[in-house]
This record gives C-alpha cells, structure tokens and sequence, in this order.
C-alpha cells in the first residue's frame, strides 16, 4: 500500500510537561478519528535535557555549584488523507498553553 506524500498533515509537538502532551495528543487522535481519518501516532521522539549550572553563592565558593535541568518532550502524528472537514475540527481544537504545534502540510 502507497501513500502519497501530498496528502498527509504532520503535526509536531513539544512541551516540557508530559502529561499535557500526552493529553493533546489524544486529544487530536481522538479528533482525526472522529472524521475517520486515519491518524498513525503519536511517535515520541527523543527528550531533549538542558543542564544549567548555577553559583550558590554569589561571591565566594566557586566549589559550591547547583544543577538544574529542563527536559522537553517531542511527539509526532501523521495524518493521511485529510478531509476539509478534518482540518476544520483541528483548527478549532483547545490545546493547553503548555504545548507548542508545528503544523506541515
């Protein structure tokens, strides 16, 4: 079975929380589904961890160090065979403010 690459939706999302990209997700899933589209993912990627490393002390002890990190988190979902109705649904869709898409056609 061929799909051709025009028609597809690739929707990229990244977030620091993963509950709440979890929640979108299904979110969008169950939104593809609903106009039987067919929906492959979400395909997680690789996290992403950022270390800082901070002075405790502003002035001396430069031994004296703390470590913080942020992780974020990646998913991918293809959609196949959009319909004008799909892209609709989409657009209307209530993502948290936590959750960042990039949207490909």
């Amino acid at each position: 079975m061929k799909i051709h690459e025009q028609n597809k939706i690739r929707i990229k999302l990244k977030a620091y929380d993963h509950r709440l990209l979890t929640m979108s997700c299904k979110t969008i899933i169950d939104t593809a589904r609903r106009t039987k589209v067919k929906a492959i993912g979400p395909i997680p990627l690789p996290k992403k961890r950022k270390i800082y490393c901070v002075l405790r002390s502003p002035h001396i002890d430069k031994d004296s160090r703390e470590h913080f990190e942020i992780r974020s988190h990646t998913k991918i979902i293809d959609i196949y065979e959009p319909s004008s109705q799909t892209i609709d649904s989409l657009m209307k869709l209530n993502i948290p403010s936590g959750v960042d898409i990039e949207v490909k056609l």
